[in-house]
């Protein structure tokens, strides 16, 4: 496809500075499950090209499903319009340096391909972790899903770039509701669609499956009568499912350049963080090393380059609590003047790149968990996200999540229902005392980051371990 792509680039009539074709392929299987029965089967299969064009000094673009040249060559002059147009007010003039030469290609590690199982014996497992699930008639409802995605990505421009990459992405939830009288409790795999990877079918079913989905349902019926959750400050204990929500919400999006560029205020908010911050402002305490890292074989978001040809590496955005650089594309690094990552990301081939997080993860400590919480007298310890709330400057933020233990002398007791925590992110950031070594360290992900106008729901992945937060708001559901 590569070859197909360069010959019809060499044939497009365009006066442009740079001109770069994106092509995209994607198949995407969806099954799931309530209470053992069917509720979705489908399937899905998307395929087209962008066409980026630079124009005196702005980049436009136009999107085909075809790959006639007729209509590519509609969409670049589209696209070159477009870019013709924007120059009349043109913010920063951009050069051919954003889109210089790469040559490569990337594929997703796996082992078994995801023909290895036929419909049937996916919606047999589905339905048997329903039926795994339903540990007593208190729980009220069961669900199962499990959705596989295979996507390929070829990319040529007038510099002279050849990439092609494929991807293999599972996406797997099951989870409960469990009822007592007027209390009602949910419990999940870690949050809704956390196990999110790349991979094939190797990582589901996987070994404890049947343990985890049983633990699953007796969870959701301790919760019913659990005692509500204490309204307090106190130390808080997070487990790395609810650490994704945190980094996600409180250091991703602040420090997506175009949010600070204000290129996203009217519809996914800005960001507290200012263009002056960046190697002097101290986000967190010293433990906190926040990496930018799409390398990491099997996180969600891995890649070897973005959707312009960008080459991907990992990098520190924080480091020892100091803000070091953004997640911003080359285009907005030149516009803000300061580093940034190769972050432009698209959702499908209709869409054009924008800065997108990926893979942002938190960097072990030295501490096992019995380490992290032996000198808490008293404590939370929380786990699964269940709801956030966070202010479109990404400052004030309140979380919600699935289940809690109560720490007493250095010890996990009674279970909690309905935790919750409020803050704001330098305040909770600084506030880190301790965190967990690499045997605490997990990575999750989620399908469904939404940005944009029109919206694009990319992928993204976190990592890390637990973390010990001292004098944090916590509250109880009736608070």
């Amino acid at each position: 496809m590569i070859s197909e792509l360069q010959q019809i680039l060499d044939r497009l009539d365009i006066q442009a500075d740079w001109v770069g074709l994106r092509m995209v392929k994607e198949n995407v299987s969806s099954r799931s499950m309530r209470d053992a029965i069917p509720q979705s089967n489908s399937k899905s299969s998307s395929q087209g090209v962008m066409v980026e064009v630079l124009v005196n000094g702005q980049i436009g673009y136009g999107a085909t499903n075809s790959l006639q040249l007729e209509d590519l060559q509609a969409a670049a002059q589209a696209a070159a319009a477009q870019a013709q147009a924007a120059s009349r007010w043109a913010i920063y003039p951009m050069a051919a340096t954003v889109r210089p030469k790469v040559v490569g290609e990337y594929s997703s590690p796996f082992v078994k391909p995801f023909d290895a199982m036929t419909p049937g014996e996916i919606n047999q497992l589905l339905a048997r972790l329903c039926q795994t699930l339903k540990v007593s008639d208190a729980i009220v409802q069961t669900s199962a899903t499990a959705i596989t995605n295979e996507t390929e990505s070829w990319f040529v421009s007038s510099s002279g770039s050849e990439v092609y990459q494929k991807f293999m992405l599972l996406e797997t939830h099951f989870g409960v509701t469990a009822q007592s009288g007027g209390v009602v409790q949910q419990r999940s795999n870690n949050g809704y669609l956390a196990h999110c990877y790349q991979g094939g079918w190797e990582l589901f079913p996987i070994d404890d499956l049947w343990a985890r989905a049983d633990q699953i349902g007796s969870q959701a019926i301790e919760l019913l009568t659990a005692e509500e959750c204490p309204t307090t400050k106190t130390m808080l204990v997070l487990a790395p499912d609810q650490m994704m929500l945190q980094i996600h919400e409180s250091v991703g999006h602040p420090l997506e350049l175009d949010r600070i560029l204000g290129d996203e205020r009217n519809y996914a908010g800005g960001s507290f963080v200012k263009p002056s911050d960046f190697g002097k402002l101290s986000y967190g305490s010293k433990l906190m090393n926040i990496t930018f890292n799409p390398t990491v074989p099997g996180e969600f978001a891995s890649y070897e380059f973005d959707d312009t040809g960008a080459p991907a590496s990992k990098e520190f955005l924080i480091q020892d609590g100091i803000l070091q650089r953004g997640l911003g594309s080359l285009e907005s690094q030149a516009r803000l003047g300061v580093d940034g990552v190769a972050c432009a990301r698209a959702s499908s081939w209709n869409r054009p790149p924008i800065d997108r997080m990926a893979n942002l993860n938190l960097e072990a400590g030295i501490d096992n968990f019995p380490d992290l919480i032996q000198d808490i007298e008293s404590g939370v310890y929380m786990e699964s996200n269940r709801s956030w709330s966070i202010d479109d400057q990404r400052y004030k933020f309140q979380f919600g999540c699935e289940y809690a233990r109560l720490i007493e002398n250095g010890q996990l007791t009674k279970t909690l229902r309905n935790p919750n925590y409020r803050a704001t992110t330098p305040e909770f950031w600084h506030s880190l005392v301790k965190i967990g070594d690499e045997s605490t360290w997990q990575m999750y992900g989620t399908p469904m980051c939404g940005k944009g106008e029109p919206n694009q729901a990319i992928r993204v992945g976190h990592g890390s371990p637990i973390c010990v937060f001292q004098d944090v708001e916590v509250f109880g559901g009736g608070a």
